[in-house]
């Protein structure tokens, strides 16, 4: 019997919002989640995306509404519209991550769970594998992430969809089968029909040796990590790669290099970059060729003008401004920041200040290079750059995007982003609102 409190330890008052297709393995999820929800006094958020790809979508969703209701459980659905030219599931999956993040925000939640299990693992790992990658994709994904202020849990990594399907009988919960995955002209798909079957032959529980695998790995990658930050300090300048430093680095640092800038282009783990495109901007690096460039996927364009090497979007276009702040702005992106009354709700989209621990007037501006915040309930301070590829703002909203300094420069906020540590809670001293909408 699947006991979720084996995978996660649960807090009393945990607020945790569920990533739910109402297919077998999200259904079972909310289904251990009700039946522990009184022992701790969970509270929980059922979020739900509507890919309106298949008829049937309609049907799921409005079952699920109806489930929650019965169950007393809070229910959150948006439908995706239409998409663009990017690859389905990469562009989907982004959509959904960010509603799950802005409900997160929203209800103040401490975790995000999604029914992610074993044989998903494996998939991922060995599609990452056969396509090429680094270490950081070659480990699949882990079981908790930290995002800052909440952490992305998957609690049922540990089992199959086969033990996943057996609750569901057990238990008799119903469930929706989504009729794509049937449907060999998507990779995953082809994975699951004809390559696990074939290792779960030769061992049953291959699902925990992946899952030992990805641990393995995520030990390395963390300490390549922090090797490869120490080099970025060293071969960067202006965010562009200083080439005659770059090129003394250990081969294997320089590809890490790459990967990480690459981020800020292509943000579901590299998706559209493999190998070959990490060679080719190598080759670029070491030509004889003073002033070159190569084309990579979305638009993206590694240029090398002598010494330098820069990473840019071909329809890039810099929008800067500074913006002395009283009262009330209206910014370029046609958005507002105000200084209010007073506001009940305690989002990223509103700040509290005390005017005595800031040097007024207040300025808006857009980001500068080497721009850092110091973090509420953060030691220490962490560049806007990693704030904006942590929340996965897109690069060219990165140059326009709004930040709040004092007079002194010191960054106050980021608005609809992360608050710094001048941020005041409701209960504290403070005498200044900011709300940006």
């Amino acid at each position: 019997m699947i006991k979720i409190e084996d995978n996660f330890s649960f807090h009393q008052g945990d607020i945790i919002v569920i990533g739910c297709s109402a297919g077998p393995d999200s259904m079972a999820l909310v289904d251990m989640l009700l039946k522990i929800r009184t022992r701790y006094q969970l509270s929980l958020i059922v979020a739900h995306v509507n890919h309106n790809i298949r008829a049937e979508s309609a049907k799921e969703a409005l079952y699920l509404k109806e489930y929650c209701e019965k169950n007393q459980l809070l229910f959150e659905m948006m439908t995706i519209e239409e998409y663009g030219d990017d690859n389905f599931h990469n562009e989907a999956r982004n959509i959904r991550y960010h509603f799950f993040e802005s409900l997160v925000q929203k209800y103040d939640a401490n975790y995000l769970m999604t029914a992610h299990h074993g044989d998903d693992l494996i998939e991922t790992i060995l599609m990452r594998i056969v396509r090429g990658s680094n270490l950081n994709g070659y480990r699949g994904f882990q079981k908790i992430v930290d995002m800052d202020t909440y952490q992305i849990v998957r609690p049922l990594i540990s089992y199959t969809k086969q033990e996943l399907e057996k609750y569901d009988l057990e238990n008799e919960v119903f469930y929706f089968v989504d009729s794509s995955n049937d449907k060999d002209k998507y990779t995953r798909n082809r994975y699951r029909k004809y390559v696990l079957p074939f290792l779960k032959e030769e061992d049953s529980n291959v699902h925990h040796k992946f899952e030992k695998f990805s641990e393995v790995l995520s030990g390395a990658n963390h300490f390549i990590e922090k090797e490869r930050n120490k080099a970025l300090d060293r071969v960067l300048f202006a965010d562009s790669i200083v080439i005659d430093k770059f090129k003394e680095e250990d081969s294997y640092i320089q590809k890490e290099i790459l990967y990480y800038l690459l981020s800020e282009f292509y943000q579901d783990d590299l998706i559209l970059i493999n190998d070959k495109h990490i060679e080719l901007i190598l080759n670029l690096i070491y030509s004889n060729k003073a002033n070159s460039f190569i084309n990579l996927p979305n638009e993206v364009v590694a240029n090398k003008c002598y010494n330098m090497l820069e990473l840019k979007r071909e329809a890039d276009e810099i929008t800067s401004y500074e913006i002395e702040f009283y009262d009330y702005v209206i910014l370029p992106n046609d958005h507002v920041i105000e200084r209010v009354d007073d506001l009940p709700e305690n989002s990223n989209f509103i700040c509290r200040l005390d005017s005595s621990e800031i040097a007024l007037p207040l300025t808006v501006r857009t980001r500068r290079m080497g721009d850092k915040m110091m973090i509420k309930g953060m030691n220490g301070s962490k560049k806007v750059k990693d704030i904006f590829i942590d929340k996965k703002i897109r690069l060219d909203q990165r140059d326009s995007w709004p930040i709040v300094v004092d007079s002194k420069g010191h960054i106050v906020w980021i608005p609809g982003i992360k608050k710094s540590k001048f941020d005041k809670k409701k209960v504290d001293s403070y005498d200044i609102i900011l709300r940006y909408s």
